[in-house]
């Protein structure tokens, strides 16, 4: 009966133990919900930032044409002048 008794005082021991972990990770997980986000292990982010204020604008594809043409141009001009000898 001394075994029995034993094994029952390291039951307890073990419950409280187990009792005391879930209670910290139930402090650390609301923790991380007030914080408004989820956190890896390593301590960094997990997804993306949420965007806050103006939307990102979108450009016309006219204005994506008129802005790689004039990058071809000026890479040209560039490229013109290096064969030139200038830079």
């Amino acid at each position: 009966m001394n075994i029995l008794a034993a094994l029952r005082k390291a039951e307890a021991k073990l419950q409280k133990q187990a009792d005391k972990a879930r209670q910290q990770l139930d402090a650390v997980r609301a923790a991380v919900k007030i914080l408004g986000r989820e956190v890896a292990s390593s301590g960094k982010r997990i997804g993306r930032k949420k965007r806050v204020g103006k939307k990102k604008r979108k450009m016309s594809a006219a204005a994506r044409a008129r802005i790689g043409k004039a990058t071809r141009e000026r890479w040209a001009r560039f490229r013109a002048a290096k064969a030139k000898g200038k830079h």
